[in-house]
């Protein structure tokens, strides 16, 4: 399944879990390096809240080439069914859960609508690059829970890729923290992913 949204990217996977336990991961910063796609993702804070809300801040410790932080901001939340983080350079990175025959289908969408320099982002490409790491991500996600309750999933995933008007696409999964879990974004250090969540961050 796909369709056009503009500046917005997104791929979709069922997986096996009810949305709680789903959501009870997504919305924990502990989770994210579990679950990040983009191998950046290295842990969250000592002092990063231990469940996210509407308005939490958190941050978590990234790699790339070198390590820094980065800290987001809990901006969409509805209990078990949306949660979406965004960092300075205002982007989000969101996920969205739905209750279906099977599991629940998640949806990790990068969403640059929001972004500062919106433009900027699709001169650099990320919208393109986004989607193998968002899926990565769900595929972690999907494994992460499978192994804590000790049962496999194989439920494949859906890429849903916008083709906004100079743009070329979430990841998470993603998070950023969510993070999700990507590679490099503007607004962020040289070099800085965002995952979430991963997208993961």
């Amino acid at each position: 399944m796909s369709r056009s949204t503009e500046r917005r990217v997104s791929v979709s996977r069922v997986i096996p879990h009810p949305p709680e336990r789903i959501f009870d991961l997504l919305a924990s910063p502990a989770g994210h390096a579990r679950i990040d796609g983009s191998g950046s993702v290295r842990a969250a804070r000592d002092d990063d809240p231990r469940r996210l809300e509407l308005g939490s801040r958190f941050a978590m410790d990234m790699k790339i080439g070198v390590p820094y932080r980065m800290t987001s901001e809990v901006k969409e939340f509805e209990e078990n069914r949306r949660i979406a983080w965004a960092h300075l350079g205002g982007h989000r990175w969101r996920y969205e859960l739905e209750p279906v025959e099977g599991g629940t289908r998640v949806t990790e969408t990068f969403d640059w609508s929001t972004a500062r320099w919106p433009w900027l982002i699709e001169r650099l490409g990320w919208p393109r690059r986004h989607p193998a790491n968002m899926e990565r991500t769900l595929e972690r996600l999907a494994a992460v829970l499978d192994a804590d309750a000790g049962s496999p999933s194989g439920a494949p995933s859906e890429s849903d890729a916008g083709s906004p008007s100079g743009s070329g696409a979430g990841s998470p999964s993603g998070a950023e923290a969510g993070s999700g879990t990507t590679p490099t974004d503007p607004g962020d250090p040289p070099g800085d992913p965002q995952a979430g969540s991963s997208g993961v961050t």
